[in-house]
């Protein structure tokens, strides 16, 4: 069973007084590059994301910070990789979705997503974009449920990989709309996007700072969003819930260290990041690509990681989705 208080517990951590020695390093902390490890392949939204905070985040500590790129099983690989690294804030996850719902997908998970870390601060949250390749026959989420009931058994829709929100919207989208289609998952969601502009897949609910580009570019046609509420950026775009009510969803980021991280390093983390979300040039790209900036105490992540688990443990259990490690 899962345990509220095992949520808060590793972020509450970082009120705890430190020792003396603990207090010297974080002072001295960054005094050699920084990595963020991101569980997807480059180009997506989950790298994009990285490389704009951690570019004023270089700036700001006179630091390289390095994105290293490790896709692969729903974003486990890197997740395990930082939980059983050095705990001294020199490796940040950043995650989202997974953090929650893996536990659910996997038959066993090789690092506790709790208990193995420390939640930093919530980054962004951003709208999915249903999109369709320009070829499509479906002008609108009414028509491309059309074009699913003639074509039962045989509509594909691409992910980022399994259990993502491009994964877990498809799911809900299915399930809402009652309609048929064939999960394919990618390594990442910009190899997901060049098999969907020349048609080899059919949809995608893909993350707004990784699609909107190409919608922009005229390459891939944006139907609706995945948001309960219509988005400024592409304001002519409609929500998916005016065809289909109820239907909401939306993916996010944050910073995660190993949980043994000095406090002190952890709530400079925080401070940081948080400065760099809020810094003009980062703050109106992510703006651009559709995204809020959104920033987080360490405890705030930690009760929006327990909600978002209290809200898709049961839609997986219903829907009975299981991944193989």
């Amino acid at each position: 069973m899962l345990n509220r208080r095992r949520f808060l517990g590793a972020a509450a951590a970082i009120a705890t007084p430190a020792i003396r020695p603990a207090r010297a390093f974080a002072a001295a902390w960054p005094a050699k590059p920084v990595r963020i490890v991101v569980p997807f392949t480059p180009g997506g939204s989950t790298d994009i994301t990285a490389r704009l905070v951690g570019n004023r985040l270089q700036e700001l500590w006179g630091q390289s910070v390095v994105v290293e790129n490790k896709p692969g099983a729903g974003g486990n690989i890197a997740a395990d990789q930082v939980a059983h690294g050095e705990a001294d804030g020199y490796s940040i996850l950043i995650s989202g979705p997974g953090m929650a719902t893996n536990r659910f997908l996997y038959p066993s998970l090789s690092y506790d997503p709790v208990g193995d870390f420390a939640p930093v601060t919530m980054l962004i949250t951003q709208p999915n974009m249903m999109c369709v390749p320009n070829n499509s026959p479906a002008k609108s989420v009414k028509e491309f449920i059309d074009f699913c009931n003639t074509n039962k058994g045989k509509v594909t829709y691409a992910s980022s990989g399994n259990g993502t929100t491009l994964h877990l919207s498809g799911e809900l989208f299915k399930r809402m709309a009652k309609v048929e289609m064939v999960h394919i998952p990618y390594r990442g969601g910009a190899p997901a996007i060049n098999d969907l502009i020349p048609g080899r897949v059919d949809v995608i609910f893909d993350n707004m700072p990784s699609i909107i580009s190409h919608v922009r570019g005229g390459s891939l046609r944006g139907i609706a969003v995945t948001t309960k509420d219509r988005v400024p950026v592409v304001p002519d775009v409609p929500t998916i819930a005016e065809t289909v009510p109820g239907y909401e969803v939306f993916s996010w980021f944050g910073f995660f260290v190993p949980v043994k991280t000095p406090p002190e390093v952890v709530a400079k983390l925080n401070t940081d990041t948080n400065a760099a979300l809020v810094y003009p040039m980062v703050k109106s790209r992510f703006e651009e690509l559709g995204a809020v900036p959104t920033g987080s105490t360490p405890v705030e992540l930690a009760a929006f990681l327990q909600s978002e688990t209290d809200k898709w443990g049961p839609v997986i259990h219903d829907a009975q989705i299981k991944m193989d490690n």
